[in-house]
């Protein structure tokens, strides 16, 4: 089967959806923040009146990036001082919120440009999957969550959408996927960074028994989806297209690439673990014990983060109206389902950090 060249994957849900239902996404890039200030406090920087070059690959609509620049940039400016020009990347697909993005930078209280006069952000629209910004460019690089998604599918799953779900021959040849993205993902950020330069990923991860604890959420959406086939909200053959290519990775697989030599295009590990999400609609849950509640963030986080990429598989004659009901009615019928089913999510994060060798 050939493989798509595009991207099949839906950007998150715009008009300030997913700056307000990714609390998961944010708790885990919260964890690697202590690890992002400690690169900007390592990267070599000259006496030069050169701007230091920020980048934040898959930047979605802002929300979550603002606390990571927030807290590179103070580091940098005990560094370097206040007068030193200071450029943001923002980078994510072309069809990204990038309006809401730039809004969030003007006027968010928890905005990195408040105060700031030599602070400079911008956007690019491209798959990180492609070169971005210019060979030794970028002095420090933040990616949190967005290289879960692969670069292309290379064959739609059977009987579920979510890979961690299938098993055997399908679940490999995903995982295989997955092993040549993050080497390309790898190679053109090594590319694109300076000498000395520092990359700090962070995104889902897997137990290295390959186990996620988002299974029985997506199984339950599973379900909703044979619903509205049965239903007819949904053809069956839009139903056998919906394939996310959403692929958490076990710590080992993040270290794979540096196995042989202990290094990968230049890139050599500062530091590599897998830790715990705080769930923090778990803990208001245990609070208020509101099932109704619980499965209401439960369902809009996950249309704002799945549903899009979901909706691509409709055929192309549906309009705007007939994609919005699907989107509502899948999130409407997995918060019917998760009511019964009120659970804590104990989900990982994988965290990286990468140095780039050589001296300025």
């Amino acid at each position: 089967m050939k493989l798509r060249s595009e991207p099949p994957v839906g950007v998150m849900e715009g008009k300030g959806f997913y700056n307000e239902y990714a609390a998961i996404p944010a708790s885990g890039g919260a964890l690697a923040l202590p690890l992002l200030e400690e690169a900007a406090r390592q990267i070599s920087l000259d006496s030069s009146d050169r701007p230091i070059v920020v980048a934040d690959y898959g930047s979605s609509q802002g929300k979550n990036s603002l606390a990571p620049m927030r807290a590179a940039i103070a580091v940098l400016r005990a560094r370097v001082g206040a007068q030193r020009p200071i450029v943001v990347y923002h980078t994510d697909l072309p069809a990204n919120d990038f309006s809401t993005l730039f809004e969030v930078l003007e006027s968010d209280p928890a905005g990195y440009l408040r105060e700031e006069d030599s602070v400079f952000p911008s956007a690019i629209g491209r798959s990180f999957y492609r070169p971005i910004l210019p060979p030794s460019h970028v002095d420090l690089a933040w990616s949190s969550y967005a290289a879960v998604w692969l670069s292309q599918i290379p064959r739609q799953l059977q009987d579920h959408f979510f890979i961690p779900c299938t098993r055997g021959d399908v679940r490999a040849e995903f995982e295989h996927q997955a092993a040549l993205d993050w080497k390309t993902f790898l190679s053109l950020r090594a590319t694109e960074l300076r000498p000395d330069g520092r990359l700090v990923v962070a995104l889902p991860s897997l137990a290295d028994d390959g186990t996620t604890a988002f299974a029985t959420i997506m199984d339950h959406a599973n379900a909703v989806l044979s619903e509205l086939t049965i239903a007819g909200v949904i053809t069956a053959e839009e139903r056998r297209r919906m394939t996310l290519a959403s692929c958490p990775r076990r710590q080992g697989d993040l270290l794979a690439p540096f196995a042989d030599h202990g290094q990968f295009h230049g890139l050599v590990v500062e530091h590599c673990a897998t830790l715990p999400v705080a769930d923090t609609a778990w803990d208001e849950y245990q609070l208020n014990k509101d099932p109704e509640e619980l499965a209401r963030k439960r369902a809009r986080f996950f249309r704002t983060v799945f549903v899009p990429s979901l909706t691509q598989a409709l055929g192309p004659g549906r309009g705007t109206k007939e994609r919005q009901a699907f989107s509502a009615a899948l999130e409407a019928g997995l918060e019917r389902l998760l009511v019964d089913y009120p659970m804590r999510i104990d989900h990982l994060v994988g965290t990286i950090v990468l140095a780039k060798q050589g001296a300025l």
